[in-house]
């Protein structure tokens, strides 16, 4: 399974469709809100969202849609980044609810190689996160800071740091 890609692998145009897709919780959705201290009732009190919303119901903090959109898209775009530069923009499009399925597409806008070192590049994506019945959702747009085949061939190839495994040593007797 390929876990992210080298500035090379990276194709101006070039569109890749996250997958699995993840289907939305009421748990997911509270234990997010509890984690960033976000406790604004429409995503933690059903009877407020029913009784004083247009939703009628309570509706997934944004947030953790665009965190699990930026998580879907690591094995295609950023798992071998040196760093995330920068998000440009991010919209929250239509509304998401537990029971919801999300997945998401991220296209290639640009790449550039780095001004000041030879051995990475930039890349310019758009992600885009849409529900089980196709309404797009949420759309950002982020640079991410990758390696060349070069930078990666010195740092330990595909897998840095994996450790080899130990082979068991036969018991010796005396």
């Amino acid at each position: 399974m390929q876990f992210g890609r080298t500035y090379e692998e990276f194709e101006v145009g070039a569109t890749y469709k996250h997958w699995p897709g993840k289907t939305v919780t009421e748990y997911d959705d509270h234990l997010f809100c509890l984690l960033t201290m976000n406790h604004h009732p429409l995503h933690m009190d059903s009877n407020y969202a029913e009784r004083t919303t247009d939703f009628g119901k309570n509706v997934v903090v944004g947030n953790y849609i665009y965190s699990l959109l930026l998580g879907m898209s690591v094995p295609d775009v950023s798992g071998k980044a040196i760093a995330n530069l920068e998000v440009e923009s991010l919209k929250h499009v239509a509304p998401t609810f537990h029971g919801d399925t999300v997945y998401g597409e991220t296209t290639v806008l640009d790449k550039t190689p780095s001004r000041s070192k030879s051995d990475r590049g930039i890349v310019y994506v758009e992600t885009r996160g849409y529900k089980q019945d196709g309404t797009l959702i949420c759309v950002f747009r982020r640079k991410v800071m990758v390696p060349t085949e070069t930078y990666t061939k010195e740092r330990g190839g595909e897998q840095p740091g994996r450790p080899e495994p130990v082979q068991p040593q036969k018991n010796m007797e005396k």
